[in-house]
């Protein structure tokens, strides 16, 4: 059985903003970690993008954050190399410790505090906080989940904007 092609799933679109890869290691997980994320140029010949995906695993970015990459013909693929400009956003990491709370429900109660969310399986998500979020608000939501037993959580990457 064949699906039509709607404007929304043709591979043109599927491909619509180059892909970077970020190649790290993860003390958390003891091991090599490749992420690819979703980007748009912002001065190609310079070799700067912005990065619209949310990270699931990579810990040193955020969405908006404009990066340097270049080709990597070993890679075969456009290849983080630093920082440029941080965006002022952060991503914090969820995951659901409780079997009889669905994923769906706690992301929506972020949602709802305006996060984005990203869902990596039924257990995990990574979370957008924009910089002009009070962090200390999500902060609060985050440790009361975690104190009735329902989600744990992580900061890998908190703007200046969101420490505390």
């Amino acid at each position: 059985m064949h699906r039509k092609a709607t404007p929304f799933t043709t591979t043109m679109d599927k491909h619509k903003h180059p892909r970077i890869l970020f190649r790290f290691y993860s003390d958390m997980l003891e091991q090599e970690i490749v992420e690819k994320l979703e980007a748009e140029p912002v001065d190609e010949e310079r070799g700067f993008y912005r990065v619209i995906a949310i990270p699931l695993y990579t810990p040193f970015v955020a969405t908006g954050d404009v990066v340097y990459a270049q080709w990597s013909d070993e890679e075969g693929a456009l290849t983080y190399g630093e920082k440029v400009q941080p965006s002022g956003n952060s991503t914090i990491w969820v995951v659901r410790t409780a079997d009889h709370t669905e994923l769906v429900d706690i992301r929506g109660i972020f949602e709802e505090l305006h996060c984005l969310t990203r869902g990596a399986s039924d257990r995990f998500f990574s979370m957008e906080v924009k910089e002009h979020i009070n962090y200390l608000k999500i902060r609060d939501k985050l440790n009361e989940l975690k104190g009735e037993g329902l989600i744990d959580y992580a900061e890998p990457y908190l703007s200046e904007q969101h420490q505390y």
